[in-house]
């Protein structure tokens, strides 16, 4: 009656285990239980802690489950996929244990200097180890952008995380030059076309040559007015937008627009996108507008672009001089001394 008994408790036992075991599997990956997560979870009978932890002690035996120690002293536990478990069946003690190491640092992997700290064994004795679990693709060497001369190593089923690739702009462990320029470029002409409305009537400069006596009669009856600007041949012009305008594309705009224009297969987000801007900023090439929150081109004057035919007044060096008021005879600027008549007058 006693075995009896005792074999009816065991196999109550083994579905609560595996009962307990595929509910904590729902969970997130890596998530921990406390005793109180499990008992919550309304499969132990009675919330009996005795029945709990004999179900964990069985799936810790099968390598199902492992147990941690949180600073304050208390116990967790994280579940284990049966896959993973069944790794640990095929592997050599010292082989489980530097996995196990190798495991818990997650995405950020481990240097073979502090692997070789922690598990304490001889250097021979790891290197043999790291070699078997490579050739069965449990792990995996990885560079570190911080430290490229290190060694390191993770998961094979893992990604490593931003940290240790440096994120979108490197790519194996260089940063990618050509593609950073690339985005900078597709960024500035997207917030281009959103600070200026393009215009088609510019003025052309009039042309130079001998003057007919007719012409010089014109000329002096309007001497003392500016030149029209003639718009005998359209040439196309971005102008800006006038004050108050808040159409000027934010972070958010920008990285929906590199997202739906397809023009990278790298994943950005709205940091990554921010950094560019703010580079861009640095260059001078776009800058902050309504408060910070948005951005804004700065126009840069095309090669050949012409001021205007203008007159006398702003074609002669005075009429641009900088430290104009200060200029008279004997005073530290004068006419007399100015070294930019000689250029216009071609002396």
């Amino acid at each position: 009656m006693a075995s009896s008994s005792i074999g009816s408790a065991s196999a109550d036992n083994s579905g609560l285990k595996k009962a307990l075991y595929e509910k904590c599997l729902q969970a997130p990956a890596n998530q921990l239980f406390n005793q109180h997560d499990l008992l919550d979870m309304g499969i132990i009978p009675g919330g009996n802690p005795s029945t709990l932890m004999q179900c964990v002690q069985a799936l810790m035996d099968e390598g199902l489950a492992k147990v941690l120690i949180q600073p304050d002293g208390s116990a967790v536990w994280r579940m284990v996929k049966q896959e993973d478990a069944n790794k640990y069946k095929i592997l050599s003690p010292d082989e489980a244990l530097i996995y196990s190491h190798i495991e818990s640092c997650g995405r950020e992997g481990i240097w073979t200097k502090n692997l070789k700290n922690k598990v304490n064994i001889h250097q021979s004795v790891l290197n043999r180890c790291i070699k078997s679990l490579e050739s069965r693709n449990y792990i995996k060497a990885i560079k570190n952008v911080k430290y490229p001369t290190r060694k390191i190593y993770m998961l094979a089923s893992l990604t490593p995380s931003e940290d240790i690739t440096g994120g979108p702009w490197f790519t194996d462990s260089e940063l990618d030059n050509e593609f950073i320029s690339a985005l900078l470029d597709a960024i500035e002409q997207f917030v281009t076309s959103k600070s200026f409305y393009r215009s088609t009537a510019v003025a052309e400069k009039p042309r130079k040559g001998k003057l007919s006596q007719a012409d010089i009669q014109e000329a002096l009856k309007n001497e003392f007015e500016t030149p029209k600007l003639r718009h005998t041949k359209a040439r196309s012009s971005l102008l800006p937008f006038p004050p108050g305008y808040k159409g000027y594309p934010t972070v958010q705009h920008v990285a929906n627009w590199v997202s739906l224009a397809g023009i990278t297969d790298v994943s950005l987000g709205e940091n990554d996108i921010r950094q560019l801007l703010e580079v861009l900023c640095y260059d001078g090439r776009v800058e902050k507008a309504t408060g910070g929150l948005a951005y804004k081109a700065v126009r840069r004057p095309a090669e050949g672009d012409e001021a205007g035919s203008g007159n006398g007044l702003t074609e002669a060096p005075c009429g641009r001089c900088p430290v104009f008021n200060l200029c008279e005879e004997g005073g530290p600027v004068s006419a007399s001394g100015c070294e930019y008549f000689n250029t216009w007058l071609e002396i």
